[in-house]
């Protein structure tokens, strides 16, 4: 199997889906700055994940086969590493996440139309 798992349907083969991760992450990278690579370990639920965090905390995570894939595309990015089980996550994460979330309930709350992107009234 290639770097990252197979998609459900299984109508593309493990290679494209490593190409297909790979240019994801790499234009995530590139789109944004002062990014960082955690690396999660495998559990009982789920594999081994590569995840990005940017500057700003916004974040995406990928699953990968194993660390040392999520260190070689750590070091053709020139990207720091860590590992998420040692270091944790980076506190802006956490405020980003929490900016979402508030962010989406004031556009719900304030009758947003998020077809049109605007409020309703």
């Amino acid at each position: 199997m290639g770097l990252f798992g197979r998609k459900k349907g299984g109508a593309s083969s493990p290679r494209s889906d490593r190409r297909e991760v790979d240019e994801y992450l790499s234009n995530w990278v590139q789109s944004r700055r002062g990014v960082e690579v955690y690396v999660e370990p495998r559990t009982a639920v789920t594999g081994t994940t590569v995840l990005l965090v940017a500057h700003d905390g916004e974040f995406t995570r990928r699953a990968v086969r194993g660390p040392e894939d999520a260190k070689s595309f750590a070091r053709e990015a020139g990207l720091p590493i860590y590992d998420a089980t040692v270091v944790g996550y980076p506190q802006r994460m956490r405020d980003y996440s929490r900016k979402q979330k508030l962010i989406e309930k004031r556009g719900l709350d304030a009758g947003y139309d998020e077809e049109r992107g605007r409020g309703l009234l």
